[in-house]
């Protein structure tokens, strides 16, 4: 008698009310976790398209350069007037002065 009177007194939404905990921890690692991290990595895709000629740029290793060329996957950088270095595209980390804005400042 005593499971007939647990069954009826418990809630239609038992078995989903178990889950909320769960759904809640999805959600704040996607807002916290994943989609920062989504948001960078379109960032810095866009920055490595947008890569062009004169570029001053920095590499992932601390390397100060500008770029002389640039193809789909090399980029040559002018570290100083008598060295070319050759690097992966993924390689530059940031551009600190681009091309476009150096030309508008003369």
């Amino acid at each position: 008698m005593s499971n007939l009177a647990a069954a009826a007194n418990a809630s239609p939404y038992g078995s989903l009310v178990t889950y909320i905990p769960l759904i809640l921890m999805f959600l704040v690692l996607y807002f916290l976790l994943i989609r920062p991290q989504q948001k960078r990595t379109k960032t810095r895709n866009m920055m490595l398209g947008n890569l062009k000629k004169n570029d001053k740029v920095v590499t992932i290793g601390g390397l100060h350069g500008t770029i002389l060329e640039i193809t789909d996957d090399i980029v040559v950088l002018r570290v100083n007037d008598a060295t070319k270095m050759t690097f992966d595209r993924s390689a530059v980390n940031t551009v600190v002065t681009s091309s476009a804005v150096a030309e508008e400042k003369k």
